[in-house]
C-alpha cells in the first residue's frame, strides 16, 4: 500500500540556529499540519510538514532517534540526516504525548526490522560457508578413496616389496591424517548446523516480537 499518514495535529515548527546551536528559529508563522507516515512496503515510520508548498519538515526515523520532551507542550529530536534539530510545541500536553508514543513505537519497528536484516545476513554467509564446508569435505573423501586405491595398488606390486613397504608407511600416514581432516570438518559442520539453528530460533522470536508489536501499533491506531 506504500506510505500512508497514521496521524496528524497541530504544532509550531522550530529548527536549532546553526550558529548558535541554542536558539530556536520558528519555520512557520503559525501553527501547521504534522503528520506521521508509515511506509509498510518498506517498515518505515517518517514525519512530514508543509508551510503552504514548503516542506519544513521530512524527518525519516531511525532506531538512535529520540524525542525528548522539554516541557509540558514542547518535544525536540535531532536528525543527522537533515544537520538540523526540530522542535514542536503544542497547544496541549495530550498532543505532546501522542508523539512522544509514536516515536518510541516506530524507533521500536525499526529496530527489530534492522535486526533481522542482520540475522538473514548473518544466515546466508553461515549457509555459504557451510556449502564450501560440505565442498571441502567430498574433496577429502576423495582424496581418500585415492589413497585407498594407491594402497591397492601397492598389494599388486609384489615384486617391489621394499620400495612398496615405504610407500605404504608414506600412504597410511596420509590417510590418517586426512581422516583426521575429515573428522574436523565434520566437526565444524556439525557446529555450523547447530550454530544455523539457534539463529533460526532467534530469528522465529524477532519474527514474534515484530508481529506482536504491529498488533500491539494496530490497536493503538484504532484507539487514537
Amino acid at each position: 500500500m506504500g506510505e500512508q499518514p497514521i496521524f496528524s495535529t497541530r504544532a509550531h515548527v522550530f529548527q536549532i540556529d546553526p550558529n548558535t546551536k541554542k536558539n530556536w528559529v520558528p519555520t512557520s508563522k503559525h501553527a501547521v499540519t504534522v503528520s506521521y507516515f508509515y511506509d509498510s512496503t518498506r517498515n518505515v515510520y517518517r514525519i512530514i510538514s508543509l508551510d503552504g508548498s514548503k516542506a519544513i519538515i521530512n524527518s525519516t526515523i531511525t532506531p538512535n532517534m529520540t524525542f525528548t520532551k522539554t516541557s509540558q507542550k514542547f518535544g525536540q529530536w535531532a536528525d543527522s540526516r537533515a544537520n538540523t534539530v526540530y522542535g514542536l510545541g503544542f497547544s496541549s500536553e495530550h498532543h505532546l504525548s501522542k508523539v512522544t508514543e509514536l516515536e518510541c513505537v516506530s524507533s521500536q519497528a525499526n529496530a527489530v526490522h534492522t535486526h533481522k536484516t542482520e540475522l538473514n545476513q548473518t544466515i546466508q554467509e553461515l549457509e555459504e560457508t557451510l556449502k564450501v564446508k560440505e565442498e571441502e569435505i567430498e574433496r577429502l573423501k576423495q582424496e581418500i578413496d585415492n589413497a585407498r586405491e594407491l594402497q591397492e595398488q601397492r598389494d599388486s606390486l609384489s615384486q617391489k616389496l621394499q620400495e612398496v613397504e615405504i610407500r605404504n608407511k608414506d600412504l597410511e600416514g596420509q590417510l590418517s591424517d586426512l581422516e583426521q581432516r575429515l573428522e574436523k570438518s565434520q566437526n565444524e559442520q556439525e557446529a555450523f548446523r547447530n550454530n544455523l539453528k539457534t539463529l533460526l530460533e532467534i530469528l522465529d522470536g524477532k519474527i514474534f516480537e515484530l508481529t506482536e508489536l504491529r498488533d500491539n501499533l494496530a490497536k493503538l491506531l484504532e484507539c487514537s
